[in-house]
Formats: C-alpha cells, structure tokens, sequence
C-alpha cells in the first residue's frame, strides 16, 4: 500500500491559527464597514438632495467640456476665456429653449383640469366599465359608515395647486441650474489644477500612473457618451418637430424640445413622450385615425433612433448591458427623481470605467459590462492537459 503520508498537509502552530483567525475577523469587519459605508451614502444622497445633485451635475458637464477647453487652449485661448464662453452658451441654450417652451406648457397646466375632463368626454367608451366599478366601491363604502355605531370624521389635506407646485419647482430647477453652471465654470476655468494636485497626493508612482489613467478614461467616456447623446437627441427632436407639423399637431416645435429632453431619460423617456403625444393628440384630433398618426410617427423616430442609431454611432464606447442600466435608472429615478434618471447613466460610465482600472473591482467592472464581451484567456496561462 503505497505511503501518502507526505500529502497530508502540516497541522498549523497556535500563531499561525491566531493569525488566520484574526484575518478573518478583519475580512468581516471590512464587509461590514463597507455595507454600512454604502447605506450611509445613500442615505446622505437622499436627504442631502439639493446639494449634493449640483455638484455632481457640474462635475459631469465640466468633464464634457473639458476636451473643449483643452483643444482651445493648444491653439492660444486661455481656460478662463473658453470655459466662460461655453458655459455661458450652455446656459443660453437651456434658457432660450425653457422660455420657448414656457408658454405653451404653462398654459396647458393651467388648463389642466379642463384637457382632463376633454380626454375623459373622448375616452368615455373606455372608462365607462372604470366608473362603474369605482361607484360600486363608494357604495360599499357608504354602506359600511351607516352600518357602524360610530361616525368617523374624515381629515381632508389641502394639496397645493398644479400652478403653484409648477412655479416651485421651477425655481428649485433654476438654483440647481445656477449651482451647476457656476462649478462648472470654475472647474474648467482652473485647467488642470485638480488633475496636478491628484498626481501630487499619490504616495507611488504606480497610484500616480493608475489616477492619471483613470482620470483621463472618465473624462474621454463622460465627454464622448454626452456629446454624442446630446447630437443624437438634437437630431431626434429636430425630426420630431417636422413629424409633427407634417402630422398637423399644433406646437410642433414642443414636441421637438420634449423628444430632445426625454431621449436623455433611458427606457422611459421615449414611452413618456408617445403618452404625451398621443394625450394631446387626442385633444387635438376629432377622429382616431388622425389621433393615431402623430403618436405612432414618434414612436417610429425614437424606435429608428435608439436600435439603429444610437448603436451604431456609439459602438463598444459605451459597453454596459442592458440590466445594470435599467437597475441604475430605476435606483436613482427612486432616489432623485428625473434629475437622478438623467444622471444614472453617465454615473454607471464612470463607475465602470474606474472598475477597469482598479484590480480589485474587476469584477464588478466585468458584471457591468455588455453581453457580447468574451472573456479571453491567455494560452499560457492554460492549464495542461493531463495524461489519460
């Protein structure tokens, strides 16, 4: 009987058992310390909403136009000079387009309540069984108070107005918008202030490598993924508005700016849109042949935009599956609201590309990848066939 005596492993020594132990407690500690670092932070992120939302929004556009500032300071126009001028037309832009905007949407929230009364007159035939059941349920409901021995008294919560809720928000939109255009102004103004002082904290020259490379990578993905974006939907929203005065629904050139906001808003936005369109086309039609023209061409142009389009320009730049965008979408739709919805996917950009350069978040990085990845292996690092 051959000996296997010599493969029995070695017992180990009482320090090198404590040791082992010890290991092990601080992997746990780390496990736990790392879960609630993670709860801590979302809950900062919830309650810390306003100002918190800004300074990752101006982050986000002084990585998009930072290229832009550097390609203008290698042909002589200082940082400063550039970053006022961009940040200055992107303000421009977005208040030209609200104002363009304003009159028509505040008018149509003003007359909410009637455009909801028209949709129901048109849609009577398919809300008919709806109210039936709703008035069976408020019988029932009558019965069981006059049934009790005790009356209940109701407490009614007087809601605030549409128009007021409306003019609330706007000016919390408009001191977010303030916050974000001014750090992004001073971000880019700075140049490359931050990035020196990030190489100058490294300790190693292989963390120094590891930040730069990093660095650069978040801003290369962020700068192509919004830049691109932001062409496509413009393209969309300019093709939406031709649709739709071709269709005959007015205010065409709202429907332009909503297909060019909503498109930012993954999943949703195009559905959100097609609900508009249709709402008002419904409105603004009398037969269903000519309500049906304007949402289903809208759903033609986004559907055209984000399988064909979209893909074909992006391409693997931006190599996310499917799941972890619409888990993202929904996490910080529940956390932010839209605001959070609009940012989700470029925050996912930047965490997969700082997992690809950080070895212990490798897989995370590989898991937020798109399916059509393939693993490869290294012949020699292949494992040897044995012998039969």
């Amino acid at each position: 009987m051959p000996d296997t005596s010599h493969n029995e492993p070695a017992p180990l020594t009482p320090e090198e058992t404590f040791r082992a132990e010890h290991l092990n407690q601080l992997v746990r500690i780390r496990r736990h310390l790392l879960t609630l670092v993670l709860f801590t932070t979302v809950l900062a992120c919830f309650f810390a909403k306003d100002v918190i939302l800004p300074i990752i929004l101006g982050l986000m556009l002084a990585l998009t136009l930072s290229p832009i500032v550097r390609g203008a300071r290698r042909i002589g126009v200082p940082a400063p000079v550039s970053a006022v001028l961009l940040v200055a037309s992107f303000g421009v832009a977005i208040v030209v387009g609200g104002y363009a905007a304003s009159g028509p949407i505040g008018n149509w929230i003003a007359q909410a309540p009637e455009l909801g009364e028209q949709v129901q007159a048109k849609l009577r035939g398919l809300t008919e069984s709806v109210e039936k059941v709703k008035e069976a349920t408020e019988e029932v409901g009558d019965i069981t108070e006059e049934a009790g021995s005790a009356r209940v008294q109701r407490v009614a919560i007087e809601q605030p107005g549409i128009l007021n809720s409306a003019v609330s928000n706007a000016a919390s939109a408009g001191t977010t918008l303030a916050v974000t255009l001014v750090l992004a102004l001073f971000l880019l103004a700075s140049g490359d202030m931050f990035r020196i002082k990030l190489v100058e904290v490294a300790p190693k020259l292989s963390d120094k490598k590891r930040a730069l490379k990093i660095m650069y990578g978040v801003e290369r993905a962020i700068s192509r993924y919004l830049l691109t974006i932001t062409l496509i939907n413009a393209g969309l929203g300019i093709v939406v508005w031709c649709l739709m005065m071709v269709a005959g629904l007015p205010k065409a050139y709202v429907w332009g700016l909503v297909a060019f906001v909503f498109n930012f808003l993954p999943f949703i936005g195009a559905v959100a849109g097609v609900i508009l369109v249709a709402l008002f086309s419904i409105l603004t039609f009398d037969t269903l042949g000519a309500a049906i023209l304007p949402p289903l061409l809208y759903l033609t142009a986004t559907s055209i935009e984000g399988q064909i389009i979209t893909p074909s320009i992006l391409g693997r730049r931006l190599e996310l599956n499917t799941v972890s965008v619409f888990v993202t979408v929904v996490f910080w739709g529940w956390l932010w609201g839209i605001a959070g919805a609009l940012m989700a996917v470029p925050f996912l950009v930047i965490v997969k590309v700082v997992c690809d350069n950080v070895p212990s978040m490798s897989m995370l990085g590989h898991f937020l990848g798109s399916s059509d990845m393939r693993v490869v292996v290294d012949e020699r690092e292949a494992p040897e066939p044995r012998p039969a």
